[in-house]
């Protein structure tokens, strides 16, 4: 028999999956988290070297644990945390720990950058995006301006950089290709959205060197191969690669116009496939590239809420009212009346608000507590901000699209959820719907994988997707919400948008 692997390295920990190379059944999984680093309030960073230890982890586990041998790999497909900026050298040595996409180091140069005269019209056109120090391009000028490292490899022309999917390829490969897809170069506000390349104009502007970015690629062909591993034999392709919010829609079979998902991780994402027709948001969302396949280029519309999964961790972590953070969902169900919530509002802004308001320097907040407020309160109101915020990027996308949007297919690992589901399902209206494999990101990075090695088409890929259950509004809640809704948009434009 025959697998692919899929590695999908996501902000928190890595996962390695084995799917069947021929009836593509999902067969297991290994997880490894790593340490987050916080050096500075609102600085967020990871270790390089942490990051490919859990890759090399899982990938050893999940082929013991399944008894497969790496001679059984027909190919790899990587998913990756998306604007997460890496520096290493051509000997895949990091020069520096990755500057993570929640990091907000780099606003005051953002907020320069936007004062200057028809600059964000212009950067919006030519990459889809607002300036923001969620993209890649502000943290490789701070690299290149503040880190010694950095700046004597870019000296000595020994500088690469990369998002995470381009350190695993340079690792795998035995530091060979230094390449990257559409999909991810899309995040890093260096690549022109008609072009799909590199971009002369941004590169002078934010003083990055084109030769110390990887190559562009598209998202399904064969990358490189495996070399001098220890975990993997030589010559295993790597045949797909894609960011993990394309990844998942791609997992949720949404390879076409009009398909459309939310992810819940860390931070929660609803992506929308418009084909190959550019759509330039009026509502606060961002224009990207689903995927690149023989060059023609597949796009999406992108509402980002930067926490989702990570404000029920700040209950365990922090506040400590969970020990585990399944156990939200019993806590929130302690709370029989939902009049004793409505005035509470929990807004999850940990790393400022993405869309579709943009205000990197917003920081999170509950309002509304009594004395009689207690730890089932906020645990019901922390699941709520979560749907609240996912409600917006909803809104905000049907406003930009003229779309009733009554289906959302959902992913994640906070889809098990039930109570978050249907709290969604009532505050958006919305049909939700869940896939029997959830682990969507990684499962779309092996169809990506399949793809390229020519294991399979789209069409084929299609049919394996399948529901596993859908919640609808519920009326009592509907009721409920729409008072919630209106309060939640009045207290955080006034809070957060005209401080």
């Amino acid at each position: 028999m025959k697998f692919i692997l899929s590695i999908d390295q996501g902000t928190t920990g890595t996962t390695a999956c084995l799917i069947d190379a021929e009836s593509f059944l999902f067969i297991g999984k290994v997880n490894k988290e790593y340490p987050q680093i916080y050096p500075k309030p609102s600085w967020v960073e990871h270790n390089l070297n942490d990051i490919w230890s859990t890759v090399e982890f899982t990938v050893r586990e999940v082929l013991r644990t399944y008894n497969i041998q790496g001679s059984q790999i027909a190919a790899i497909g990587i998913t990756n945390q998306r604007e997460t900026t890496c520096a290493f050298n051509r000997a895949g040595t990091p020069l520096a720990n990755a500057i993570v996409w929640q990091d907000r180091r780099t606003s005051e140069f953002c907020q320069e950058l936007k004062a200057k005269k028809n600059l964000s019209e212009k950067i919006q056109i030519l990459t889809g995006l607002p300036i923001e120090p969620y993209f890649s391009a502000s943290k490789m000028n701070w690299l290149l301006k503040n880190n010694s490292a950095v700046k004597d490899a870019a000296q000595k022309n020994d500088l690469l950089f990369g998002t995470i999917d381009t350190f695993l390829l340079y690792k795998l490969s035995g530091h060979t290709n230094h390449k990257t897809d559409a999909s991810n170069a899309s995040r890093t506000m260096l690549m022109n959205l008609k072009t799909t390349s590199w971009d002369q104009e941004l590169l002078d502007l934010f003083e990055v060197k084109k030769e110390f970015l990887p190559s562009i690629e598209d998202s399904f062909h064969q990358f490189g191969v495996t070399k001098n591993l220890a975990f993997l034999p030589d010559n295993i392709p790597v045949t797909g690669i894609l960011g993990d919010q394309q990844s998942a829609l791609f997992g949720q079979a949404g390879f076409y116009q009009g398909e459309m998902k939310c992810t819940y991780g860390t931070g929660a994402f609803v992506l929308l496939n418009t084909g190959d027709k550019l759509i330039y948001s009026k509502a606060g969302l961002l224009t990207t590239v689903e995927y690149r396949h023989k060059g023609k280029v597949c796009y999406a519309l992108e509402g980002s809420s930067y926490i989702a999964g990570a404000a029920v961790q700040w209950l365990r972590d922090n506040l400590k009212i969970i020990s585990k953070s399944s156990d939200v969902e019993a806590l929130a169900l302690e709370v029989k009346n939902l009049d004793e919530l409505k005035n509470i509002l929990f807004f999850p802004f940990f790393s400022g608000i993405g869309s579709p308001y943009w205000n990197a320097e917003a920081k999170a907040s509950i309002v509304g507590l009594t004395r009689d407020s207690n730890r089932a309160h906020i645990a019901y109101a922390c699941l709520e901000g979560i749907a609240l915020s996912i409600n917006d990027l909803l809104m905000a996308m049907r406003k930009d699209t003229g779309l009733a949007i009554s289906t959302l297919k959902v992913d994640g690992g906070a889809v098990e959820n039930n109570l978050l589901m249907q709290l969604q399902a009532s505050i958006s209206e919305t049909k939700i719907i869940k896939p029997k494999i959830i682990e969507t990101t990684a499962f779309g990075a092996a169809l990506a994988a399949a793809i390229g090695a020519g294991l399979a088409e789209f069409d084929l890929l299609k049919n394996i997707w399948q529901k596993d259950r859908e919640f609808n509004s519920e009326e009592h809640l509907v009721n409920y919400a729409k008072d919630k809704k209106i309060l939640w948009t009045k207290t955080l434009t006034s809070f957060y948008m005209n401080p």
